[in-house]
């Protein structure tokens, strides 16, 4: 595929500021999809919730504008995935990209599968896959692997909520897996696949939520560069767009007076009392007028910036 066209400059930037939600096809990576989201858009600035391989589909939620400040909590966020697994064999990718580089005769019965999956659900040790994004001494672990080096990336800890069957014909076995930041679902199938004796490789990844993003609010490239050549496209785009601070759940908000928003838009602190005041914490969501300010911390009573939004 060719490389993506930079953002238009004919016309002027629009000035999106928020989430929009897209439904990524196979066979393009996610740097692509935010980049032909970004030309149609004609945004100056984005970024992407979370990476899914080009052999990956489904939701990829892409900031634009001041929402790129919130991307970290957007990765934060839990995920749900619907992958295929094909039984038999594992390859040096754990999906199909790669080669066969062991196999297996054994079957698996679904009852056989559903007996050993709740080993797989809670904090689990994982060992990524040596086709990774991790960095290996400064470099990807998948360079690393394509160049033939040998690539033992450590385990670590991953939070697996639940995972379920949807759907078994042997040698494919549909499943569902909500999990949070860091599961590499590529590693859970070959993982799987070794504790039932008949190995396994992932065929088919669909990401399905992401945080608060379900699949209601996707889009299609299709779709989205329709809108970009209706008449009234700004104001229809403008329509698709989920608030800033839609990834920021289960942070606490609080509004503050002209005076503090003023303040704090000069990069002074804020010292909360009265009905303001509240405990030490991380993360504060501030509005003024119904608008996010910013993302603040709490210490002492004192509001100190985090993230900062030019609204």
């Amino acid at each position: 595929m060719s490389a993506t066209p930079k953002p238009k400059s004919k016309r002027p930037r629009l000035p999106f500021n928020g989430w929009i939600v897209i439904d990524k096809p196979l066979g393009i990576s996610s740097t692509q999809t935010l980049g032909k989201v970004r030309w149609l858009l004609n945004a100056a600035k984005g970024g992407h919730g979370g990476t899914l391989d080009p052999l990956a589909s489904g939701l990829l939620p892409i900031a634009l504008g001041e929402a790129t400040k919130t991307v970290d909590w957007a990765m934060d966020g839990q995920k749900t995935y619907q992958f295929t697994v094909k039984w038999g064999a594992e390859t040096t990718t754990d999906d199909l990209e790669g080669e066969i580089c062991a196999s297996s005769d054994n079957v698996a019965m679904q009852h056989d599968i559903a007996a050993i999956l709740p080993q797989f659900i809670g904090a689990v040790l994982q060992r990524p896959p040596a086709y990774s994004a991790i960095k290996v001494d400064g470099q990807r672990s998948y360079d690393l692997a394509r160049a033939c080096e040998a690539v033992e990336l450590k385990s670590r800890l991953v939070n697996i909520e639940s995972i379920q069957i949807i759907s078994h014909a042997w040698p494919e076995t549909l499943f569902e897996v909500s999990c949070g930041k860091g599961t590499y679902v590529r590693s859970l199938a070959r993982d799987i696949g070794r504790a039932l004796g008949c190995l396994g490789h992932v065929v088919t990844l669909r990401r399905t939520r992401v945080g608060p993003f379900t699949e209601k609010d996707m889009i299609s490239l299709e779709k989205l560069e329709e809108f970009s050549h209706k008449p009234d496209s700004e104001n229809s785009l403008m329509r698709l767009l989920r608030p800033i601070e839609t990834v920021l759940v289960g942070i606490p908000a609080l509004a503050v007076m002209e005076s503090d928003a003023q303040r704090l838009k000069q990069g002074q602190r804020v010292l909360l009392s009265g009905a303001s005041s509240m405990p030490d914490t991380e993360a504060v969501l501030i509005t003024f007028a119904d608008k996010p300010l910013g993302l603040f911390s709490v210490q002492n009573q004192v509001l100190k910036t985090i993230r900062q939004f030019n609204l």
